[in-house]
């Protein structure tokens, strides 16, 4: 079966920007930093892959997201990104345009939205999907034969592996993230419910709705707290189901071309090397570039 590989870009830029020093810059003292390790890896993963259908999703503002429009406190605890890395993220957009790779974002909808909807499409051509990231949020896209791929940490998590990893199937996350919360993105789940007792809530009744159809049973679980657990969760059944809605993965956002496969374009080698030489960069990711030309 054909693969589709879909790029969770933010994470590699972002893994760039903390992980290159700072100190390298461009011929005009900008921080060039992120863009290179950006590229590096889009190149390396090219290189080594040759995938036929491959894309990536960039987020454009976490700030115009539908999720900030319903829950404004979303996401409110990041820090802005600084000037420098917009620009490099304009720019790593730039390198996933010429190395042939479609880039994609929107601004009501987030990198994972789209990555959500590409797979649904890409499953309707017949394809598995890879996703490269290490996001959790995004295992809920997963289903039989997809994998999640930390590329830079060659670290594979398969559909079926989810249940040994999180203690939930893959399609059960969506829940889990509502019950539990997720304070990487400021989502606050329902107060009293970890991790540990999300997973045995819905180990044992299966939905976030079946939970609520049936909380006079959920003294029997075999949780701490079981006994009071039921009036908590009452208490935040409205919370609950709106972090649901932040927590959901949408696969159906309004996409140009979303119907088609993402088939990789060949690399503008002349593109890339202005690009690079506005940027101050070597030889190593220009030859690099030729070699992936050379095997398309």
């Amino acid at each position: 079966m054909s693969m589709t590989y879909l790029i969770d870009a933010s994470i590699f830029i972002f893994r760039a920007w903390f992980s290159v020093p700072d100190s390298m810059t461009c011929p005009k003292d900008h921080p060039v930093n992120a863009v290179f390790g950006y590229a590096r890896f889009l190149s390396d993963f090219l290189e080594s892959v040759q995938p036929d259908s491959v894309a990536a999703a960039f987020d454009e503002s976490l700030s115009s997201s539908f999720r900030s429009e319903i829950y404004p406190p979303y996401k409110a605890n990041r820090d802005p990104a600084p000037a420098e890395l917009k620009r490099q993220f304009a720019q790593c957009r730039a390198v996933t345009r010429l190395l042939g790779v479609r880039e994609c974002s929107n601004r009501r909808f987030e990198a994972d939205d789209l990555i959500g909807t590409l797979a649904h499409r890409g499953r309707e051509a017949g394809h598995c999907i890879t996703i490269l990231s290490r996001d959790k949020d995004l295992l809920q896209v997963l289903q039989v034969g997809d994998v999640m791929w930390d590329f830079a940490g060659d670290k594979r998590i398969g559909h079926d592996d989810v249940p040994d990893v999180f203690g939930v199937r893959a399609d059960q996350m969506v829940d889990f993230l509502a019950l539990a919360g997720d304070s990487v993105d400021n989502i606050p789940g329902v107060p009293g419910v970890g991790a540990k007792t999300a997973g045995a809530l819905l180990r044992h009744f299966d939905t976030l709705d079946e939970l609520y159809l049936n909380l006079g049973s959920v003294a029997n679980v075999n949780v701490r707290g079981a006994s009071t657990l039921g009036a908590k969760l009452e208490a935040h059944r409205e919370q609950a189901h709106l972090c649901r809605e932040l927590t959901r993965i949408r696969c159906d956002v309004p996409m140009p071309d979303a119907d088609q496969a993402p088939v990789r374009q060949e690399p503008d080698l002349d593109g890339l090397n202005a690009l690079y030489d506005a940027a101050g960069f070597g030889t190593g990711l220009r030859r690099q570039a030729q070699r992936i030309a050379e095997a398309y």
